[in-house]
């Protein structure tokens, strides 16, 4: 009987235990299929729109602290990219300034002059690229950004110095639609420091005229070819002004010149600045004036 009373406990034990395992009504017994899935991981990307009060072309998370485009920044992303294949297999991201970011750099050129609404070369514009931090490269992040900012100076010579930025308040978004905006070159004066823009109707004798693509030349090679350079500007200005590109151009206009910064040269821009200078002083646009505007001297 004792025995019998044992095999009768233990399977009563057996059974609350099976009991146990048995889903509560109302559930189907897989505990992870109701649980909502983990999201994954989302690498930083900056913004279009953004604007920064830090104007170098840095990319680092800690750093990346936007404003709003109103008040007083150095700088304004209008476009973010992607690296393509080859260039985003690399271990590190490209060095700001290298040659391998000219893809890109073309690419932020393209779209600034459709954000614009013209050419930023004829502004007191500039446009670089800023890549991802090692980190965030490491992290998988394969963007680039495209910041403009403005400068304050109509910057000549070879010797441009034009890649700092100052502040400006507000978007530049549609900036050069307007041939009189405030950041467009036209006519300018040169006065004690370097030159000034004035209105075309005021006394003055400088006008930007365009850009002439360099060669793919050293940039210290070609600051050194000034003959060139200004033989480039007279073509140049001559087709602004519609003037005869003939021996005596030389005598119906002088040039000067703008060169990229080297730091600008290095991330792939070629476009030289080109202004008119007249013998005479001016009080209206050279533009489509025609010889008459600038006679044989």
């Amino acid at each position: 009987m004792r025995q019998r009373r044992g095999g009768t406990a233990l399977a009563a034990v057996v059974l609350m235990l099976l009991a146990g395992c048995t889903s509560p009504a109302g559930t189907d017994g897989d505990l992870t299929d109701d649980w909502r899935p983990i999201s994954a991981v989302e690498q930083f990307s900056p913004k279009v729109g953004d604007c920064h009060l830090i104007g170098d072309p840095t990319s680092y998370l800690s750093s990346y602290q936007p404003v709003d485009c109103d008040r007083p920044h150095l700088a304004e992303t209008f476009h973010v990219g992607r690296f393509g294949d080859a260039l985003a297999a690399r271990p590190t991201p490209p060095k700001v300034g290298s040659a391998v970011l000219r893809p890109a750099y073309a690419e932020c050129d393209t779209r600034a002059r459709a954000f614009l609404g013209g050419d930023w070369h004829g502004a007191r514009l500039v446009v670089q690229v800023a890549p991802p931090s090692p980190n965030g490269w490491a992290g998988g992040s394969r963007w680039f950004r495209c910041d403009l900012f403005e400068v304050s100076a109509v910057e000549i010579g070879g010797d441009n110095d034009s890649d700092w930025p100052t502040q400006h308040a507000g978007t530049l978004r549609d900036a050069l639609r307007d041939p009189a905006s405030p950041l467009a070159y036209r006519c300018v004066e040169q006065v004690v420091g370097g030159l000034l823009q004035v209105p075309c109707a005021g006394e003055h004798r400088i006008e930007y005229a365009g850009t002439w693509t360099a060669p793919e030349v050293p940039f210290t090679a070609l600051a050194a070819d000034e003959d060139r350079i200004h033989a480039a500007c007279r073509t140049v200005i001559a087709g602004y002004a519609k003037l005869p590109v003939d021996r005596l151009l030389p005598y119906r206009t002088s040039s000067l010149y703008g060169l990229p910064s080297a730091a600008a040269w290095a991330r792939g821009d070629r476009q030289v600045r080109c202004f008119v200078w007249s013998y005479d002083l001016l009080r209206r646009s050279v533009k489509g004036a025609g010889p008459s505007a600038l006679p044989v001297h």
